[in-house]
């Protein structure tokens, strides 16, 4: 079987730092990989990957927005249309496309044969935003193969053939048996992850705060985290990945997922119960389905609830938090659930 693996062109694949759909691109790219698939993956040229590189982008552009020396003169717009295009073009090379940019390759979809499955990573949020985006979802459903990242993230008005739960290789996250000393917030800096929350549940609770993500909201940024950055009651390091990641995550207390939406799925959830931290989140989206509430985390509904929530969480085995992942959110069964999408879609496609 040959599959073309369509990441983004936002940032690298797997991502230096934040990223979570090149993050699962990355991982279902190389788990097909080890399984004897045949895989190209579409990603930025600086990308990384045991299987096959395809690419036209230089780097990410969110990443030379961010980080970059200014060389990349086309806006994000064309940068990504030139993305799309370079993989459409050698459709008929594969036997599948997985698509991982929500739905501007959906519109390629009349003029190639090639079955095309694309994971909705916003799950209904952007619909929420976005009337026309649901949409152009419901025109393309038919003949196309959505798949739901949770349950919660089902949009009633569309068909998906599956859902299917991200995972990670748990032997790339290093298990921390004694509890950590500081709460964490992981991930994009804006208010729909909580930050403002998480910064007074901490101060509430006396317990040291650490920040960690990009700053996707300068103003927000400013307004209402930098007040309050001390360095030592509230510190920001940055954006950080590799083993820095695995440190900052596994070295914490508890993960604060504090959000402001219907969150699809959160992969800083199981990337810290992999290390075995507990995650206390607030009842929004997915979080019922991801963690088990009393024992590798607590779902709330308030933030009076968090603070009582966190005189409970020294009581969590921190086991139980790693055992979660490897018995429901691995790589391995999220490769072999996508691979059997795919044997299940060519079947009917030859029928």
């Amino acid at each position: 079987m040959k599959v073309a693996i369509l990441s983004t062109c936002s940032w690298r694949t797997p991502p230096t730092n934040y990223g979570p759909w090149e993050l699962f691109s990355s991982i279902l790219a190389e788990g097909l990989h080890r399984k004897g698939v045949d895989v190209t993956l579409f990603a930025t040229q600086d990308s990384q990957t045991t299987a096959k590189l395809e690419a036209v982008v230089p780097m990410g552009t969110e990443q030379n927005k961010f980080y970059g020396d200014g060389k990349m003169s086309k806006d994000s717009a064309e940068w990504l249309g030139l993305h799309i295009a370079h993989c459409m073009s050698q459709a008929s090379n594969f036997d599948v496309i997985h698509n991982n940019l929500n739905y501007p390759p959906l519109f390629y979809t009349p003029y190639i044969k090639t079955p095309m499955v694309t994971t909705i990573h916003n799950g209904t949020v952007e619909f929420d935003e976005s009337a026309l985006k649901l949409e152009i979802y419901k025109k393309y459903n038919p003949g196309n193969h959505y798949v739901a990242i949770s349950n919660s993230a089902q949009h009633p008005e569309l068909t998906y053939k599956d859902v299917i739960y991200h995972g990670v290789n748990v032997q790339e996250y290093a298990f921390q048996p004694t509890e950590g000393k500081y709460l964490l917030v992981f991930g994009r800096l804006d208010h729909d992850k909580g930050i403002a929350e998480a910064i007074q549940v901490a101060k509430i609770s006396g317990k040291k705060l650490v920040i960690a993500g990009i700053i996707s909201n300068p103003k927000y940024f400013k307004e209402e985290i930098q007040p309050h950055i001390d360095g030592v009651n509230v510190e920001y390091i940055g954006a950080v990945g590799g083993e820095k990641k695995d440190q900052v995550l596994g070295q914490a207390f508890a993960l604060l997922h504090l959000i402001n939406f219907n969150e699809p799925f959160g992969f800083s959830v199981i990337e810290a119960m992999a290390c075995g931290t507990p995650v206390v989140a607030l009842n929004k989206g997915s979080m019922k389905e991801i963690i088990q509430h009393g024992k590798t985390g607590f779902i709330v509904e308030s933030l009076s609830d968090v603070i009582f929530s966190l005189e409970k969480v020294k009581n969590l085995n921190r086991y139980n938090c790693r055992n979660l992942i490897e018995q429901k959110f691995t790589q391995d069964i999220m490769v072999d659930r996508y691979l059997a999408l795919y044997e299940m879609t060519l079947r009917k496609n030859t029928i």
